[in-house]
């Protein structure tokens, strides 16, 4: 199945040790979302991102092929505070891709991000050549 990433899993490194069957596909492009901090993670001592709706605006990040076993366990990952969210995103052509992708449920109250969850996101862009 496709997985449409941004934030900490653009990583390739972090995706890899997350999702072991992951195969990164493209770069692509989510529509009228923007990209937003927050909440309170523990592991990365400050706020997590999420998407939001939000006309006009776009997220830059990337699919990734992964098994239902990687689904499972990213399930674990993100935990309760993120549901399953079906999406259309763009390849870097301009064609349409259904993916799946996270967003977090709840109040979104903006919270600042750790420097070091900031460090792993900007890899993740740099390895993606979004950057």
């Amino acid at each position: 199945m496709n997985y449409f990433a941004y934030a900490s899993n653009l990583n390739l490194k972090q995706m890899k040790e997350r999702c072991p069957d992951c195969v990164p596909k493209f770069s692509a492009t989510l529509p009228n979302y923007k990209l937003v901090f927050s909440g309170w993670s523990r592991a990365w001592r400050g706020g997590t991102a999420t998407v939001q709706f939000s006309r006009g605006d776009k997220v830059r990040g990337a699919v990734y092929e992964i098994s239902e076993s990687d689904l499972r366990r990213l399930d674990a990952l993100e935990g309760k505070d993120y549901t399953h969210l079906n999406v259309t995103v763009f390849n870097e052509d301009g064609e349409a891709v259904q993916a799946v992708t996270y967003i977090k449920t709840g109040r979104i109250e903006d919270t600042k991000p750790s420097p070091e969850y900031l460090s792993v996101i900007q890899q993740g862009y740099r390895d993606w050549r979004l950057a």
